[in-house]
Order: structure tokens, then C-alpha cells, then sequence
């Protein structure tokens, strides 16, 4: 399930990057629209790196883990309320917590930190966190996160959110089973 997971993701960030490096459709509409405003915008002019202080936030709904060894999903959903397009370059740096212990997660395998996405005023993009889901009450094999806190790329300001589903699977001691996906945009 997690290869399958990491395949849609990266099949996903390679559709946004070939939109991204020429689409000439117009994008009026259809499941394109998202994408070629984008595209639009990057063309007329980047604008500033996308801040907190110029956007909204929403944490889920998650798709949880139902069982240890299985792989769940957390997505937040960033919107450009800034008044002016901005623009995210890389992926987004999430540290998950429980109670005094903290890891920062990496990028999913594949996903660059020099992908750009351009956001015109009102537009939102996803990020995703997946994660496998630890052995319930397992402090050796499992986490049980109840934090979550990120920053956009280029930005210092902390937003932080409970963390919406079970415990975490531990790799070693300070690597947890969980990474960062891509800015993606988000369909109507």
C-alpha cells in the first residue's frame, strides 16, 4: 500500500511539473483549472515566498492507518490569502511531537526541493503527511504523536495543530515512519 501511495505522488508532482514547463491549454475549467492558473500566473510573475501571515490552514480530514504496519495519510491544505500571487518553492518542514520528544520528517523519496508552485490570491494547494501507523503501546516500536507543526519553505513562522490520528511507527530513535509530499494543487 505504501508503494502504491508513494508511486500516485510522484506521478502527481510529474503532471504539475510538465503543466508547469509549458501547458498552453487556457484552463477554463475541467480538471486543469487549478494547474493552469498556476501555470498563468508563473508566467506573469512569481510574486514573494507564500507566508503564514498570508495564508489560511487546514489540517485533514486524514485518511488514519487502520491497523499497525499500515499506511495513513494527513493532508493540509494551505490557501493564498495574501491578497497577491506567492509563490512555494520545495516542500513544506514538518516536525511531528510527543510529549518532550520531537523528529523532523524528510521529503518523500523523488520530490525536489527546487519544484516551484506559483498561488494567485485565493488559491490553495495540499501537502500530505504519510505515515505508518506504530504498535499501540509500544514505546520502542510506536510514537504516539500528538503534535504537528510546520513552516513554509522560506518562512520562520510555526503553525501547530493536533495531530489527528494514532501513533507513529519508529524507524530508529530519531527517525519516525513518516515523510513529506509535494505542494500539489487542489481540485474544485
Amino acid at each position: 500500500m505504501r508503494t502504491a501511495s508513494i508511486a500516485t505522488a510522484a506521478a502527481l508532482l510529474a503532471a504539475l511539473t510538465l503543466t508547469a514547463c509549458g501547458g498552453d491549454d487556457g484552463g477554463d475549467g475541467g480538471d486543469g483549472g487549478e494547474t493552469a492558473t498556476a501555470t498563468a500566473t508563473a508566467e506573469s510573475g512569481k510574486g514573494g515566498a507564500c507566508t503564514a501571515a498570508g495564508a489560511g490552514f487546514e489540517v485533514g480530514p486524514s485518511s488514519a492507518a487502520p491497523a499497525a504496519g499500515d499506511e495513513g495519510a494527513v493532508p493540509v491544505t494551505v490557501t493564498n490569502k495574501s491578497g497577491a500571487a506567492c509563490t512555494l518553492k520545495g516542500t513544506a518542514r514538518v516536525d511531528l511531537f510527543a510529549d518532550n520528544l520531537s523528529w523532523s520528517l524528510q521529503p518523500q523519496e523523488g520530490v525536489s526541493e527546487d519544484t516551484e508552485v506559483t498561488l494567485a490570491d485565493g488559491q490553495a494547494v495540499t501537502f500530505t503527511i504519510s505515515y505508518v501507523r506504530g504498535v499501540a503501546g509500544d514505546a520502542v516500536k510506536s510514537a504516539e504523536v500528538d503534535k504537528l507543526k510546520f513552516t513554509l519553505p522560506g518562512d520562520s513562522e510555526v503553525k501547530s495543530f493536533d495531530w489527528p490520528d494514532p501513533e507513529v511507527a519508529v524507524k530508529s530513535e530519531s527517525t519516525l515512519e513518516a515523510t513529506v509530499g509535494p505542494f500539489l494543487p487542489v481540485g474544485d
